[in-house]
């Protein structure tokens, strides 16, 4: 590993895999955001894209409106059969 990095606090290590290490002045490797937060700092990664949390929301969303839609479908082909018969009721029979 070769430092990129050296502070009283820690030392920075780049890794043959391009990745990057940090060690603490104990020399305990340091992990999760406080090392995302060190290698932000020194500018050595670029800051992850904020997760968008509508795209979560959004499924749920839609499967109400679906629900709704399959309702109003089922509703719809009775409604129209009531009035087909309603129609075929009140129409006189032609007789010839």
């Amino acid at each position: 590993m070769k430092v990129v990095a050296r502070t009283d606090e820690y030392t920075i290590y780049q890794k043959r895999s391009e990745r990057y290490a940090v060690q603490d002045s104990d020399k305990g490797w340091v992990n999760g955001d406080a090392k995302v937060a060190i290698l932000l700092q020194h500018k050595l990664i670029e800051a992850p894209a904020p997760k968008a949390p509508a795209a979560d929301q959004a499924p749920a969303a839609d499967n109400e409106t679906a629900a709704d839609n399959e309702t109003a479908a089922e509703e719809a082909p009775a409604a129209e059969a009531d009035a087909a018969e309603e129609a075929s009721d009140e129409a006189p029979e032609k007789s010839e």
